[in-house]
């Protein structure tokens, strides 16, 4: 499965560095942003699974990042300040805020604050099998059954599904798709994933419908409820 993404938005660039080196520590990929415009670009151009939001940065503050970051999803977010009226922290609950941790601060506390919410969230650790219909993935072994018959993929078909299944119901757009499951350093475009995307489609049948082309976008592996 895939590790889980954690994006700093920090523009004093020191503490920045100091949390994303902890963060790594712990196996988290990190995407890092030294103002408020520039992590919402990296938010809606990865699969990220928390956000850490410092309020003051240039640009675009962490309350109006937050807030445009919510109008399209329920991400975990953290607020990092040097404030610590209470005027501030309601105002951050009633963006969608998740936890807030008033500067300076020591870094176990904001580790203990990320692995609670991801542990909230869902995130903490893959699922050994995951079920969908008749579509099930074993995880340890890395194979794939549909109604109880093995489907023989490829490794790069069985990296693409599994991340599918990670990002749920949610609009990846081929670029996305490509950094993650080819890695950056692949020279390709778009149509690689086309044609990987046609030949898992006809492999799953019926279950293949769960890969639904957005327009313009990308791709969205829907899942019920």
């Amino acid at each position: 499965m895939y590790s889980i993404n954690i994006l700093i938005a920090e523009d004093e660039e020191r503490l920045r560095k100091l949390i994303v080196k902890y963060l790594k520590n712990e196996n988290y990929s990190i995407f890092e942003a030294s103002n408020g415009k520039e992590a919402i670009q990296i938010f809606e151009e990865e699969a990220i699974d928390l956000v850490i939001l410092d309020v003051m940065m240039p640009l675009i503050d962490g309350w109006h990042a937050c807030k445009t970051i919510r109008k399209t999803s329920n991400v975990p977010i953290i607020m990092l300040t040097a404030r610590s009226e209470e005027e501030d922290k309601i105002m951050g609950f009633e963006l969608g805020v998740d936890d807030y941790v008033t500067k300076p601060f020591s870094t176990r506390e904001l580790l203990a604050r990320v692995r609670a919410l991801l542990k909230r969230s869902g995130k903490t650790e893959a699922k050994e099998e995951v079920i969908l219909g008749s579509l099930v993935i074993h995880t340890p072994s890395r194979t794939v059954q549909v109604e109880a018959e093995e489907v023989l993929l490829s490794p790069k078909e069985y990296d693409l599904l599994v991340y599918f299944t990670d990002n749920p119901n949610r609009a990846l757009s081929r670029e996305q798709i490509l950094n993650r499951v080819w890695g950056y350093d692949f020279f390709g475009d778009g149509r690689t994933v086309d044609t990987v995307i046609k030949r898992l489609r006809k492999k799953l049948g019926d279950e293949g419908e769960r890969i639904q082309t957005v327009r313009s976008i990308g791709y969205r592996f829907e899942v019920e409820g």
